[in-house]
């Protein structure tokens, strides 16, 4: 789709999966900081294909409050197509990313934007401080997950999980997102040649519903960074990475070949034609399972790494959304 033109200073996008307890108590502080900014604004709730009362309760919320514009899926889409549906329609230069189960704090939001405008930033990152999750199923893999990632990609952040976030808007209207790709956007905006800052946030504990990410998230995660390191560092030079591949295989072989070569010709030469028939290496069950292995290795990176292109030039080139939207709920009166 045309993405809508900046008109106002501020979007909040905010993707909302069955989240009817805490839409309430949200909303309210969100209006209450955005109100103090001074500054025009509006907050896009995404509803992610919600089976409870979440789009009732945004239903209700928007009666009485012009600002809040409703984007409702059909299905459940994931949230990285939760956060593109709101970047394709946000009004605002600036657009504030945030949780809709009431983790994140919007008493955090002026610091972000300060930091922004005062450091000429184009991404400003939450970094969530006194994090209330159990340390070993939540915190250390994601500590783990986040030096992977800054290592990776050359971005370093110290929380690329936390959904906190600002952006100017020319930074999410050129980051083609798919899969869940969306906690890389500062790395995919990398590329542009953007300027990255991060704030210490608050992290609150959750008081409705359940959490929604458990240890597979971050096994995903790490899948994930496979392909944002082939994007970033070779999706426009593969044979720097296949061929190097090619080069180191084929030299492992070779020298594999060369040394069970080397041991016949030394079998012959010290037991005659007899030690030289004897010495069988074509059917060597340690060579057939090394070269099993290394083809079907370098097969299955092959078709992965290929799908994920295919997959990148389909959505693209098309220009096809990740996303099917049922209606975009606008309020009775225009901010």
């Amino acid at each position: 789709m045309e993405k809508s033109n900046p008109t106002l200073d501020l979007s909040v996008v905010m993707p909302v999966y069955n989240e009817a307890g805490s839409l309430p108590a949200l909303h309210a502080e969100l209006t209450a900081v955005l109100g103090r900014l001074g500054r025009s604004y509006e907050i896009l709730a995404v509803d992610d294909g919600s089976s409870d009362e979440s789009l009732s309760v945004l239903r209700r919320l928007q009666a009485g409050d012009p600002h809040l514009r409703i984007v409702r899926f059909r299905r459940n889409f994931g949230q990285t197509a939760a956060f593109a549906a709101g970047f394709d329609h946000a009004r605002g230069r600036v657009v504030v990313t945030i949780d809709a189960d009431g983790q994140n704090d919007p008493a955090d939001i002026p610091r972000l934007l300060k930091l922004m405008e005062e450091g000429d930033y184009d991404i400003v990152s939450g970094w969530r401080q006194n994090r209330k999750e159990p340390f070993l199923t939540r915190r250390l893999p994601s500590m783990v997950a986040n030096r992977l990632i800054s290592q990776t990609t050359g971005v370093r952040l110290h929380d690329y999980g936390c959904s906190l976030k600002a952006y100017r808007a020319e930074v999410v209207r050129n980051v083609h997102l798919y899969g869940e790709l969306h906690r890389f956007i500062p790395a995919l905006a990398g590329r542009m040649g953007v300027r990255v800052a991060e704030v210490g946030v608050n992290d609150r504990p959750r008081t409705y519903g359940r959490s929604k990410y458990g240890i597979s998230r971050t096994i995903r995660v790490l899948l994930d960074l496979f392909t944002v390191t082939y994007l970033l560092s070779f999706s426009s030079r593969p044979m720097q990475l296949f061929g190097l591949i090619g080069l180191g295989l084929g030299g492992a072989g070779g020298a594999i070949g060369l040394y069970l070569a080397g041991a016949k010709i030394a079998h012959g030469l010290l037991g005659g034609a007899e030690g030289f028939r004897s010495y069988r290496i074509g059917t060597s069950p340690w060579l057939m399972l090394a070269v099993l292995l290394i083809v079907l290795g370098v097969q299955f990176i092959v078709l992965g790494l290929l799908a994920e292109v295919i997959t990148r030039t389909y959505h693209e080139a098309q220009n096809k959304p990740i996303y099917a939207i049922r209606e975009v709920i606008e309020p009775e009166e225009e901010v």
